[in-house]
């Protein structure tokens, strides 16, 4: 029997018997469902996670130079008492790398803590008030939707000037215009000078709940001691110079803290790798986990084609016998009934192919996360289904060609 024709007979048993075949194939529409679900959901983390994420929190080609790391899951408690330990990072710090660096970088102060911005009888409670000099917003990349940033003249001089989020300037002004109007932070009046463009969030967290203010502004004292620092930021143009500037900044800060050649050091230079490391290291784990749930529905889905292709065999034991009487041979069925379980499962995954793309559109409409349908996945999905289905389908095929066609035709 020709391969087509064989198709041809597998798609029209289908058809005459819709309920069981659609049970045959469930399992295999969820299994290739959920491989291109998850590997959308894991292609549009890890670009979520480099080009959003981490490019929000650090920036391109910048490093950060810390008193410990920023971002620092499962460290043992002896590790973040030896942190604790370490000297703070000090204005001192930031004026001696800024005069030490020969490459052309950008550079900015920057501490931080949450606190309480208030106009007339409203408030925003719980906003992360920074105090920074006047490059931290070219380095972090906010643009003003309104307004200007403040100067290095005002930063100098200590002035009482500040630039919104766009979530704090909606919550206390709604309709009016913040320009020029002063809000109350620490109880200290600041004049509005600026609004920057709405962020939106990474991962479910606000990007617009902030407040910047000049670094030696008198909201310095709400955020840190005098002289202390959270973080001196640094960008480069390229990233060869921003490792040429993390080695002169790591080379500059043992020399003024007096670090001997085997002493580790007592600070931390972040960059967005940590983040991506991390990322991985989970990356790695869903890569390992998900197919397992892919392969479990497909051994289901195997499981329940098999079972049905059984009694398929059982209940055409006469049909199979008639055939064999005007001369089928036994790879004639066998073709005939491994085409069919093929069929089905191919079918089961062309389903789960749609299924998974609606899935991937949803995820991607319904989140941040930029998800989007992997080639591989598809192509991966209908072999693996199809597969599926030939695995599935060798035991009854085999069965149904060894038939005695004398016996099968006297089955009732």
């Amino acid at each position: 029997m020709p391969v087509f024709e064989a198709l041809r007979l597998a798609l029209q048993t289908i058809r005459a018997q819709k309920l069981k075949s659609g049970f045959s194939l469930l399992g295999v529409f969820i299994g290739v469902a959920s491989l291109i679900g998850a590997w959308s959901i894991v292609n549009g983390v890890n670009r979520y996670m480099t080009e959003k994420f981490a490019q929000t929190l650090f920036g391109v080609n910048t490093f950060q130079l810390r008193r410990r790391p920023i971002f620092t899951p499962n460290v043992p408690d002896s590790v973040w008492r030896a942190w604790a330990r370490r000297p703070r990072i000090r204005f001192s710090d930031a004026e001696a790398l800024s005069d030490g660096f020969t490459v052309p970088v950008v550079t900015a102060w920057q501490s931080s803590e949450n606190n309480t911005v208030s106009y007339r009888d409203k408030q925003a409670r719980d906003i992360e008030l920074t105090a920074a000099s006047e490059r931290y917003f070219e380095i972090k990349n906010l643009r003003l939707a309104t307004g200007r940033a403040f100067t290095a003249q005002e930063n100098r001089s200590g002035a009482a000037v500040a630039v919104l989020g766009d979530a704090v300037a909606q919550r206390l002004f709604v309709d009016r215009a913040p320009l020029g109007r002063n809000v109350r932070i620490g109880g200290m009046t600041y004049r509005v000078i600026g609004v920057v463009e709405k962020q939106g969030s990474v991962l479910g967290f606000p990007l617009d709940r902030f407040v910047v203010v000049p670094a030696l502004s008198p909201a310095q004292n709400l955020v840190n001691p005098p002289g202390i620092l959270d973080a001196f930021l640094v960008k480069a143009r390229t990233e060869p110079e921003m490792r040429l500037a993390m080695d002169q900044a790591e080379g500059i800060m043992r020399s003024r803290r007096h670090l001997r050649p085997r002493q580790d050091d007592n600070f931390a230079l972040d960059t967005s790798e940590g983040v991506q490391r991390f990322w991985a290291g989970i990356s790695r784990i869903l890569v390992v986990v998900l197919p397992g749930v892919v392969v479990v529905s497909l051994v289901i889905g195997g499981i329940v084609i098999m079972n049905i292709m059984l009694m398929s065999v059982a209940e055409r034991t006469r049909e199979i016998g008639l055939r064999k009487s005007l001369g089928a041979r036994r790879r004639d069925v066998l073709r005939q009934f491994l085409a069919e379980s093929a069929a089905i499962a191919t079918v089961g995954a062309a389903f789960g192919v749609v299924a998974g793309i609606a899935l991937t559109f949803l995820i991607a409409a319904a989140s941040p996360l930029p998800a989007s349908v992997s080639p591989v996945s598809i192509v991966l999905g209908v072999v693996m289904g199809a597969g599926v289905g030939v695995v599935a389908g060798v035991y009854p095929a085999s069965r149904a060609a060894r038939l005695d066609p004398i016996a099968a035709l006297r089955q009732e």
